[in-house]
């Protein structure tokens, strides 16, 4: 059987199938992340289809929050632009929707977001909308069943965070109970691109994790260079990119903002090859 072929119902089905093609191509997967109603939702989707044309595999679409935790003040400048401008969580299923069958929408969001709305009325509403999982950072290992179990009710994915904290054997754990890939965090600290990312560190992170899980790997927080890229892609299975992203087309809208998004990710694409 092809290593492309999915499990029918399968959690993050199609992200899985991202990786497998990714893999016989000897490439990385490219993942950005752009927040959704930054600076406006026709922006944004312009946005999404430029990167994808460009080289990105799967997309994050962050919902913008009051109170997010993990962003640095790239991701939550953004954040506060779309929530100015009006963007709810209706609006970022909208956009999800439209751009569905582009590449894999991951959601990135917090909890209250999500307990608000309900956990199981969330998980439906963004499988009807096409997503194919979500990213919620300020959820532990211990407390992300319900939200794990209504997500994979509806064939959704549930990636986790491994932070340069967590000890081994609970990064073990993590790895056990994500779907669609791990996510590692490659440093201490909020988002942001100003900070180069410790590439001995992530090099010995996915080692080690290789040992553990044969899920996917992906790297994010403070990837921004093709020499970034480059490094990571020649040990991990994706590239996260979100506040570099965020900076190159911030201030425009439209097509002007599609184009700087989709040259940027395009600069990076060629350093995937593994």
């Amino acid at each position: 059987m092809s290593s492309s072929k999915v499990i029918a119902g399968k959690p993050g089905a199609r992200i899985d199938a991202v990786f497998a093609r990714a893999r016989e191509k000897g490439r990385a997967v490219l993942i950005p992340y752009v927040v959704a109603g930054d600076p406006d939702t026709e922006t944004t989707v312009a946005v999404i289809e430029a990167i994808v044309a460009a080289g990105a595999g799967i997309v994050e679409l962050g919902i913008p929050y009051g109170d997010p935790l993990a962003d640095g003040p790239t991701i939550a400048a953004a954040g506060q632009r779309a929530l100015e401008a009006g963007t709810t969580l209706e609006d970022a299923f909208a956009v999800a929707q439209r751009v569905r069958e582009r590449a894999p929408i991951i959601f990135f969001t917090y909890y209250n977001p999500i307990y608000q709305y309900g956990v199981d009325r969330f998980a439906k509403r963004a499988a009807a909308v096409g997503a194919s999982g979500t990213i919620v950072p300020d959820v532990p290992l211990e407390e992300a069943e319900l939200l794990r179990a209504a997500l994979r009710r509806e064939g959704l994915a549930l990636p986790l965070l491994v932070a340069p904290t967590t000890p081994r054997e609970r990064a073990a754990r993590i790895a056990a109970a994500s779907d669609g890939f791990v996510y590692i965090v490659s440093r201490l600290g909020v988002t942001g691109a100003r900070r180069e990312p410790d590439v001995a560190w992530i090099e010995r992170e996915v080692a080690a994790l290789r040992k553990q899980t044969e899920k996917p790997l992906a790297v994010g927080f403070g990837i921004s260079t093709p020499e970034h890229v480059k490094a990571v892609a020649a040990v991990a299975d994706g590239v996260i990119i979100g506040s570099a992203l965020i900076d190159a087309y911030s201030g425009t809208r439209a097509l002007a903002a599609a184009e700087r998004a989709g040259a940027y990710i395009a600069s990076l694409a060629g350093g995937l090859r593994r």
